[in-house]
């Protein structure tokens, strides 16, 4: 991620908006306990997501690429209920079937191909147990991102896609959302 970027992402005015905006549109009616008890996030970045899911999981999970990135919120968060591993979600070290639960806010879009994504999304169902829900969301494409994202990967997700390609990979139960700002999807791995 380019500086701007990272900067917006630590600020209080985009804490403000993944508290009162993007949660709780990411999860509708959900509640946060439908994740279960041993959920992954997938793309912390500098962990603003994770400082306001952790309070509301057992045990949370955060996998990042980015070794900074991974390595600071990893000492930040030592000590509490978050394990940070360094490592590619399109390929990720656990095991089939470990998480409870899966979740991945405003990330997809750094994701640079939809071969890539589409590899990503499978991993998660893979490390899904049966039954276990996987809540997502993004931003929708627009020139102002695309300007926020000058040197840095801009791929933005078609949400009309997103029931297909979840289908294909093999989630049940494919749910996706829009609104004038984004969308998000709600799929289980299968039973």
């Amino acid at each position: 991620m380019n500086q701007a970027h990272l900067d917006l992402l630590v600020s209080n005015g985009w804490r403000e908006i993944l508290s009162g905006y993007i949660l709780p549109f990411a999860f509708g009616q959900r509640g946060f306990s439908d994740l279960g008890v041993d959920v992954l996030e997938i793309g912390p970045g500098p962990g603003t997501t994770t400082d306001l899911l952790r309070p509301e999981v057992d045990m949370l999970t955060a996998i990042e690429v980015d070794p900074d990135l991974a390595g600071s919120l990893s000492r930040r968060l030592a000590g509490t209920n978050v394990t940070v591993v360094e490592g590619d979600a399109t390929s990720m070290p656990f095991e089939t079937a470990r998480f409870s639960g899966a979740m991945t806010f405003t990330m997809l879009h750094h994701v640079p191909t939809i071969e890539l994504q589409n590899q990503l999304l499978a991993e998660t169902l893979r490390v899904l147990r049966p039954g276990g829900l996987f809540v997502a969301s993004d931003s929708s494409a627009s020139d102002d991102l695309a300007a926020l994202h000058i040197d840095d990967i801009y791929n933005p997700v078609d949400p009309s896609t997103l029931v297909d390609r979840l289908t294909t990979i093999g989630f049940s139960d494919v749910d996706v959302d829009t609104n004038e700002f984004g969308w998000r999807c709600h799929a289980r791995c299968p039973v």
